[in-house]
């Protein structure tokens, strides 16, 4: 038995010593396969000057003291070489922990997390609402997708700036409210009535998004089921938690984390809603914008940490949320 396992033993360690090596196994899929590396060289080479190269650029500047005072740059005819240092993690250690780092980085991120948490919320059920109503036969459905469509196809800042003149002090919004004689809120100077205003745009632009996805995904839920149902004496609640709900699984979990990424990294709309001003409705995001070009000197180096800092955070909600979904489908089976 012994002379048995150690033939055995033998055996396995010469086929591993015979497999080819990672180069090798290089080499013959090249062989087997360049028309295809050959058909997607272009597209590895341009997102490596696109993405790949300003990633490592800006993963580098967090590691210095890069501000628009230090780095190099032309006056005149005079060429001022880069002075900026290396200074290691010092960047994100006061960004996280560092004098005032809540006033800089906790209470933003806070906030994003609430703003993100509470838009896609309301993008995804009005959603869900509005494209479980346009599924069913109604007379002018066509007419009323193609009005809901609107706000997602009309340009941010159009939708924006219009938004913007209705909550103005003087606009539609509060002339309204003082008709019905309700307070009037400062939209666009209270700070909390700042983020009301800014979750209400952004679930006015992102909401046509979600319900026409969804509708697809309504379409292609067969309608025998509804009918069987029907006939087992289901209730439309019941039909609506155990067909349509199930039946949107896979493209509820794609828009959701489409919508968690767009959501947390949305800076049109604060941006053109408060500009500059409404410090305590400022995302990250924004917040990072401020850094490197809203203010003098140009903190280039913070502002780059804290976009290293947002993909971060991204990965690691994708990497959870993707593990999370995988867990689901294997406990229904």
């Amino acid at each position: 038995m012994s002379v048995a396992v150690q033939g055995a033993t033998g055996k396995g360690s010469r086929e591993r010593d015979q497999r080819p090596g990672p180069w090798e196994r290089l080499k013959r899929s090249y062989a087997k396969h360049w028309y295809a590396y050959a058909m997607i060289a272009p597209v590895v080479l341009v997102l490596g000057v696109l993405v790949l190269y300003p990633l490592a650029e800006g993963i580098w500047l967090t590691l210095t003291d890069a501000n628009s005072l230090n780095i190099a740059r032309k006056i005149g005819v005079n060429e001022i070489p880069a002075s900026y240092q290396y200074i290691g993690f010092h960047n994100y250690a006061d960004i996280l922990w560092g004098p005032g780092s809540y006033d800089r980085f906790w209470s933003h991120f806070v906030w994003t997390i609430a703003w993100t948490g509470t838009c896609v919320a309301l993008h995804y059920t009005l959603g869900l609402g509005l494209a479980v109503l346009l599924n069913k036969k109604l007379r002018g459905r066509a007419g009323y997708r193609m009005l809901l469509i609107l706000p997602w196809a009309v340009p941010t800042f159009v939708t924006v700036f219009s938004w913007r003149l209705m909550l103005s002090d003087g606009g539609v919004i509060n002339s309204a409210l003082g008709a019905l004689h309700l307070p009037e809120p400062g939209w666009l100077t209270h700070p909390w009535a700042q983020k009301a205003a800014a979750i209400l745009v952004n679930t006015w632009a992102g909401v046509p998004f979600m319900m026409i996805s969804l509708l697809g995904g309504l379409q292609s839920i067969p309608a025998e089921l509804y009918e069987a149902a029907e006939m087992d004496g289901a209730t439309r609640w019941q039909q609506f938690r155990h067909i349509t709900l199930p039946g949107l699984r896979s493209v509820s979990s794609t828009v959701v984390l489409l919508g968690v990424i767009w959501t947390f990294n949305q800076f049109n709309v604060i941006y053109l809603l408060f500009g500059k001003g409404a410090p305590d409705a400022q995302l990250l995001v924004t917040w990072a914008y401020r850094l490197g070009f809203g203010q003098i000197p140009a903190d280039y180096a913070q502002s780059a940490a804290y976009g290293v800092i947002l993909l971060s955070i991204l990965i690691v909600f994708t990497a959870f949320y993707r593990r999370w979904l995988a867990r689901n489908e294997q406990a229904n089976g």
